[in-house]
C-alpha cells in the first residue's frame, strides 16, 4: 500500500510542477502583476513554488518507499513529514471543492487515505530488540543483570 501511495505522490508532484510551469508561462506572456510586483518575479515565484512543492512530494514518496522496503514505520522527522503531507492533502481537498469541483476533492481524499493508511498500518516505530546489538545495549549489561554481576 505504501508503494501505491508513493507512485501517486510522484504523479502528483509531476502534475504540480507542470501546472506551475504553465502558470509561470501564462503570467510571463500576459505581463500579469499583483500589487505592483514585476511579472518576471511573479513568473519566477510560480516556478519556484511548484518546484519546491514537487520536491516535498517526492521526498514524501521516498519516505513511503523506504518504509515499504524496510517494512517498518518511519520514526521521528520522517513520520512528521508524512503527517504534514496528510494534513496538506486534507486542506487542499477542502479548498479544491470550490474552484475544481468534487472530483478534485475525491482525488485529494484518495491520496490522503493512501498516505494515512501506511502510517496507521505500521503503527508506532518499534525500538530494536535488547539483545539485537551485541551485549544488550548501553553499558554492556543485558536485561535482568546488574552492573558488575555477570
Amino acid at each position: 500500500m505504501a508503494l501505491i501511495a508513493a507512485v501517486m505522490l510522484v504523479l502528483e508532484a509531476l502534475g504540480i510542477v507542470l501546472l506551475n510551469w504553465i502558470l509561470s508561462i501564462v503570467v510571463d506572456r500576459q505581463q500579469m502583476s499583483l500589487a505592483g510586483l514585476e511579472p518576471g518575479a511573479m513568473s519566477t515565484g510560480a516556478w519556484v513554488a511548484g518546484a519546491l512543492f514537487g520536491l516535498y512530494l517526492l521526498f514524501c514518496a521516498a519516505v513511503l518507499v523506504r518504509m515499504a522496503v524496510r517494512d517498518r514505520a518511519p520514526g521521528g522527522f520522517t513520520r512528521i513529514v508524512l503527517i504534514t503531507c496528510a494534513v496538506v492533502h486534507g486542506l487542499l481537498g477542502a479548498i479544491a471543492v470550490g474552484p475544481a469541483g468534487w472530483v478534485a476533492f475525491v482525488a485529494m481524499m484518495v491520496v490522503l487515505a493512501l498516505v494515512v493508511l501506511p502510517l496507521v498500518a505500521y503503527g508506532e516505530p518499534r525500538m530494536p530488540e535488547a539483545g539485537a546489538e551485541g551485549d544488550g545495549g548501553v553499558g554492556g549489561e543485558g536485561i535482568g543483570t546488574a552492573a558488575g554481576s555477570a
